[in-house]
């Protein structure tokens, strides 16, 4: 089948339709349920539109109040992961390049070990990056988000992989007008990668902004908690403040869903470019 008879099947578009809805159902269902009273959002069976529209979670959410200071909360962790994602975009692109078009005895094991990591469950790494954050006394501070996993293996891969398929020529005639290599890397190759680049960016902004299990163990006092650590605790012990819960959920969204919308061009562009398919 042709794809413009593919595309003129009403099969294909429904089966589109159905596929929007299982990813953007629950992202409704989040926002509708932030603006619906504690009693409606609790009724069985659940209601999809509010019966009563209410900005009650949102004004419980950014109450002034220290115990839960939501704001606080949502700038630590639009700092910590703006950092963390530009310094990996900054590590791995020079390690990707080295290991790329550098040529340097022991480069194919240097790499090997590299990948080599990838398969390695992360949680085997949280004691070690602990205790050098303990020793550094970077502990509860925005340098312990930002720093631990600037050189992850799956960046310098990524980096790498749309490196090599750059052409050589552009290098080569830039080599013959007496550049060097930093200022080839600089000027020629990291304007030709911005979709790699940018993709890689995004990887790494969504997750240091989503991560949950390392902030826990190196932010202890709550004005330097992250936002989903935060929101961990606007849940009671007995009881569960839904809509609150809810509102909490659409605010840590608002800025990953605005984030794709705007550079989602570059990231289809740099995974295409990557070979990573």
């Amino acid at each position: 089948m042709t794809s413009s008879r593919r595309n003129r099947n009403p099969l294909f578009w429904l089966a589109l339709v159905l596929l929007s809805l299982v990813f953007v159902g629950p992202v409704a269902m989040m926002i509708l349920t932030s603006f619906k009273t504690r009693v409606e959002s609790q009724t069985v069976p659940p209601t999809f539109l509010p019966q009563e529209w209410t900005t009650r979670a949102y004004e419980v959410l950014f109450a002034a109040d220290s115990t839960t200071p939501v704001l606080r909360w949502f700038l630590n962790s639009m700092l910590a992961a703006a950092g963390h994602a530009v310094l990996v975009a900054i590590v791995c692109s020079m390690a990707g390049y080295a290991l790329a078009r550098l040529t340097f005895p022991g480069r194919g094991v240097i790499f090997g070990v590299i990948i080599s990591t990838l398969f390695v469950p992360g949680f085997i790494f949280l004691m070690p990056n602990f205790e050098m954050m303990s020793r550094l006394a970077w502990l509860d501070s925005y340098l312990a988000l930002i720093v631990p996993g600037a050189a992850g293996a799956f960046g310098v891969f990524f980096m790498r992989q749309f490196f090599l398929g750059l052409p050589v020529e552009l290098e080569e005639s830039a080599r013959i007008d007496g550049a060097g290599p930093w200022r080839i890397f600089v000027s020629i190759v990291l304007p030709n990668a911005r979709a790699a680049v940018v993709t890689l960016l995004v990887i790494s902004f969504l997750a240091n902004w989503n991560d949950f299990v390392w902030p826990l163990y190196v932010m202890f006092s709550t004005e330097m908690l992250t936002i989903p650590i935060g929101l961990s605790r606007l849940q009671g012990a007995y009881t569960i403040d839904y809509p609150v819960i809810m509102a909490g959920a659409t605010v840590a969204a608002v800025p990953v869903l605005l984030l794709y919308v705007f550079v989602q061009r570059y990231i289809i562009e740099g995974v295409a470019s990557s070979g990573i398919k």
